[in-house]
């Protein structure tokens, strides 16, 4: 009996030559669909972190996330468009400006009005200022008019004057006084107060509301 032969069998099964039962190793199915399983789902969570950069990116669709998760249609900001209630400013032309000149430089009054009516505003009183404002006016100049003017008419002719201060009086007209004030050298340059009153007529945008 040969020495590989286990014993007890009796020389029943005897191992000979030089082949040799292979044994072996444990199957690893587990492993494989744990591993399997593991790819999908970081192949996964990568398709949705890249889904959502490109949705960053892109706006959203002008959707945004409510507090319970949910997506809520944005609505685009309105276009510009006047406050509601809110009265149309005067029109250059629709404004009576009286000139007087509380300085004791001559010829302000007369050159100031001019300037003024090429730009469009309708020239009434030329002249000295009143003993009441003579030389009493510092800054720029003043502004003076009806409670009304400060509804529209204050500010479309201070558009043309930096600087320029504002007072009502007890007038029922609606003419308006630019009396010329002790720092003043000229009316601001013509395109500087065309894009104020641009800017002065350019009704607000509303924004929009998710």
């Amino acid at each position: 009996m040969s020495m590989l032969t286990p014993p007890g069998m009796g020389g029943k099964y005897r191992i000979t030559g030089d082949v040799y039962p292979r044994m072996r190793r444990p199957h690893r199915r587990r492993r494989i669909v744990l591993g399997a399983t593991a790819a999908v789902l970081v192949l996964g969570a990568a398709g949705w972190g890249t889904l959502q950069l490109v949705d960053v990116f892109s706006g959203g669709d002008e959707k945004t996330t409510t507090a319970a998760g949910k997506q809520a249609d944005c609505k685009p900001a309105p276009k510009a468009t006047a406050q509601p209630g809110a009265a149309a400013l005067p029109k250059p032309g629709q404004i009576t400006v009286n000139v007087y000149n509380a300085t004791p430089r001559s010829g302000l009054a007369k050159t100031t009005a001019d300037e003024l009516k090429k730009r469009g505003f309708t020239i009434g009183k030329v002249g000295n200022a009143p003993t009441a404002y003579d030389k009493k006016v510092p800054g720029n100049g003043l502004l003076l008019g009806a409670p009304a003017a400060t509804k529209g008419a204050f500010s479309v002719l201070g558009t043309q004057l930096k600087g320029a201060t504002t007072k009502v009086d007890a007038r029922t007209t609606a003419d308006v006084d630019l009396i010329i004030g002790t720092a003043f050298k000229t009316l601001d340059p013509k395109a500087a107060a065309d894009a104020a009153l641009t800017a002065l007529n350019k009704p607000k945008p509303v924004p929009g509301r998710c």
